[in-house]
């Protein structure tokens, strides 16, 4: 399986919390009626809710779209990234 290069993009669009549209998709870790976790290209993305459905899933393109009743979503860093924030003077001396 090819690697596709990685863009530093990512877009969501949700409609009436019902319907989801993202790219940006790197892979889906999990899903279930009430969690989806993707992980994009900039970061991690946990979609809760109820009757939650994967509907279309295309790696190759970044691409995935879901349905269902949309409650909440967070956003996390991929694990292993490290955050750019710090003290001027940090850096300075870093």
């Amino acid at each position: 399986m090819e690697e596709r290069p990685v863009t530093g993009q990512h877009k969501l669009t949700l409609t009436n919390r019902k319907a989801g549209s993202f790219t940006g998709v790197v892979d889906v870790l999990s899903f279930d009626l009430n969690e989806i976790l993707l992980e994009t290209e900039l970061g991690m993305l946990h979609v809760k809710g109820s009757n939650l459905h994967v509907n279309r899933l295309d790696l190759d393109k970044g691409e995935a779209d879901i349905d269902g009743e949309v409650e909440s979503m967070d956003y996390s860093q991929l694990p292993g990234a490290k955050k750019k924030s710090g003290s001027l003077l940090g850096k300075l001396l870093g």
